[in-house]
């Protein structure tokens, strides 16, 4: 039972992983059809995208073990 979060967390993240790839990827592609400038839009977008996933992912983090512990839930990884 104790291998079922891991399996989970991983396929989760190669999902999440894989699908940014390929939306990063349609998104510079459509960039390269333009002009440079449009590029750096693109890219310029793409990082900001990236950039408030990360931190809203964070967030969510702080937000479920703040939950978990207010709850009364072991926390512990071991």
């Amino acid at each position: 039972m104790d291998w079922i979060p891991i399996v989970f967390v991983t396929f989760k993240a190669l999902v999440l992983c894989t699908g940014m790839f390929f939306a990063i990827k349609w998104h510079y592609d459509q960039g390269k059809k333009g002009r440079q400038q449009e590029r750096r839009e693109v890219l310029r977008a793409t990082g900001k995208a990236v950039g408030i996933f990360v931190l809203l992912l964070v967030g969510l983090g702080f937000v479920t073990y703040d939950l978990v512990r207010m709850l009364g839930l072991e926390v512990a990884f071991s």
